[in-house]
């Protein structure tokens, strides 16, 4: 459900708040942490899982360049429907950008057709490793889904996953199938005292 208060919009799933438009700053930073280096390379490829309000593909469109590809990609049809109607404003339109292609479809999908195709995956899904919205969105967090990650990656590229909260088995899973890996704790919005987690992970 889409619910809005003066210029403030929440996203809700059975009644929990998924996000809200004043706290997205976590979400940029998952963007411009995970395409660090791209905007030097020409025809950069990045994938993104969750479309969320729209913030992590404006700030990923920010920093790529001008012949970069930009696959977005997002399960709940209403969501990709706000973006381009109510929500488009927040993020400055991004979805009207030429760079991006939004899919409707399961990340998973995506990921598991994919050969050394991406410069960088950006994972924005669910509450993070702890799926919370659905459980099937777990398997894109254990082994088997980091290695297919791992493998459609270029050689170098990255992986950047968004959480709500630290998750220790987590990162011994992405160091286990070969990713370097960095921590970030960045607040969801200024002066804010919570921590939102973000894992940098380069594959070989």
């Amino acid at each position: 459900m889409l619910s809005r208060r003066g210029d403030e919009y929440a996203i809700r799933l059975r009644g929990a708040e998924l996000m809200n438009s004043r706290a997205h700053q976590s979400e940029e930073r998952l963007a411009t942490l995970g395409c660090a280096g791209l905007g030097a390379k020409p025809g950069a490829r990045v994938l993104i899982g969750g479309l969320g309000m729209g913030f992590t593909t404006r700030a990923a469109l920010d920093v790529l360049p001008a012949d970069a590809k930009l696959t977005v990609v997002e399960l709940v049809p209403a969501v990709i429907e706000w973006n381009r109607g109510p929500l488009a404003s927040l993020a400055q339109h991004p979805l009207d950008d030429p760079r991006v292609e939004v899919v409707l479809e399961d990340v998973r999908t995506l990921i598991g057709e994919a050969d050394g195709e991406f410069d960088a995956i950006l994972l924005d899904v669910d509450n993070g490793p702890d799926a919370f919205t659905a459980p099937s969105n777990a398997a894109l967090y254990g082994v088997p889904g980091l290695k297919r990650a791992r493998r459609a990656l270029v050689s170098g590229g990255v992986l950047g996953v968004w959480s709500v909260e630290d998750d220790r088995a987590f990162t011994g899973r992405l160091t286990g199938v070969g990713f370097s890996v960095e921590q970030h704790r960045v607040p969801p919005r200024p002066g804010s005292g919570a921590r939102h987690v973000l894992w940098i992970a380069r594959a070989p």
